[in-house]
């Protein structure tokens, strides 16, 4: 089973040029909330919560990212419900509405994507690896994490694994 270590190293070594990341940034939030969206029908209620397959979907998320590390899976679950509150409260709008949000920010949040990557000269990590549609935003977390200090002990290990061409600067996790 891959470590927390060996699925970010294995994503940032198809995200070594800054633009690329930048891309992610704005793409990758926007691909979240438009599956959750598009998910976010039908709702029911167990009990007092409001139950959905984006919820569904989003709690087995967050159990892979728990299981590769607390802090990290902590921090997911949180950006997880905070998606699923505004996509559920993206499906309770008319259906045109609805099906227009979901569809318009999957497709313009993926062109963002292939934007990026056609700046990098690579193909996105989850063609090699499908599980990378997963790790794309925990590799954001990470990225935060960081450049707020945190969890330097992991950058280090990554970075010792990334292999960067050797135009690129050092760095590239930062």
């Amino acid at each position: 089973m891959k470590t927390l270590t060996d699925h970010v190293a294995q994503y940032a070594a198809y995200h070594l040029d800054a633009r690329n990341v930048a891309t992610h940034w704005v793409g990758v939030p926007m691909i979240m909330l438009a599956v959750a969206t598009l998910l976010a029908r039908p709702m029911w209620a167990v009990g007092a919560m409001p139950m959905s397959p984006a919820v569904l979907l989003s709690l087995g998320c967050a159990l892979f990212y728990l299981r590769l590390d607390l802090r990290f899976g902590l921090a997911m679950t949180a950006w997880l419900a905070v998606f699923v509150a505004m996509a559920h409260a993206l499906a309770a709008q008319p259906t045109a509405l609805w099906l227009a949000a979901g569809i318009g920010l999957f497709v313009v949040g993926w062109a963002i994507q292939f934007l990026g990557h056609h700046f990098e000269g690579r193909k996105p990590a989850f063609v090699d690896d499908i599980v990378g549609l997963l790790i794309g935003p925990l590799f954001l977390a990470v990225k935060l994490a960081f450049a707020l200090g945190w969890r330097l002990d992991l950058k280090a290990d990554i970075e010792r694994r990334v292999v960067r061409p050797r135009a690129q600067a050092p760095g590239a996790m930062a």
